[in-house]
């Protein structure tokens, strides 16, 4: 029996939106457990580092634990850029989530993804740093909707002041 949307669990989330020197975007590429395409294969998407947080953790620590448990790299963690809220299905446990977006500055692009895969519960296809011309442009698909469009106003020195609301594309 599906859980209704009233039912789902709620997990409050730290993402990092992770630049290189290059002003690329890491994201990871994971496979969904539920969804399938139009072929019938599953569903893969692409995803911001990060995960839940533990408790007595705040935002900040999830993100910098995250980082380090996801791609090996203890970083600075700047301003929260953006958010994301609602129902959420193609990871294996949906949830309600309550995602926070924190800028993430690297001095290069090297990431360590060797424990990335124990820590998920979705299959990890890999990971891209991608140029944000091509991450806007792509037919990918990218969560949450918005990102590229993010990304861009980041890298063109226009981060925002206050978090930007980013909505879903496939829930």
């Amino acid at each position: 029996m599906a859980m209704t949307e009233s039912a789902l669990h709620v997990r409050h989330i730290a993402r990092a939106l992770v630049f290189d020197p290059q002003d690329r975007l890491l994201l990871i590429r994971y496979q969904s457990v539920h969804a399938t395409g139009p072929d019938g294969n599953p569903k893969t998407f692409w995803f911001m580092p990060g995960g839940g947080l533990e408790p007595g953790e705040s935002h900040v620590e999830a993100c910098r634990r995250e980082l380090q448990e996801e791609i090996g790299r203890e970083a600075e963690i700047g301003p929260q850029i953006a958010a994301c809220d609602g129902p959420f299905h193609l990871f294996k446990q949906s949830r309600d989530a309550r995602e926070r977006y924190f800028l993430v500055r690297l001095p290069d692009d090297r990431v360590d993804t060797s424990l990335l895969a124990e820590t998920e519960d979705n299959p990890v296809l890999g990971t891209h740093w991608w140029p944000v011309n091509e991450l806007c442009a792509t037919e990918e698909h990218i969560e949450p909707a918005g990102l590229g469009e993010l990304a861009r106003a980041v890298i063109e020195d226009r981060v925002p002041t206050e978090p930007v609301r980013l909505t879903w594309r496939d829930a």
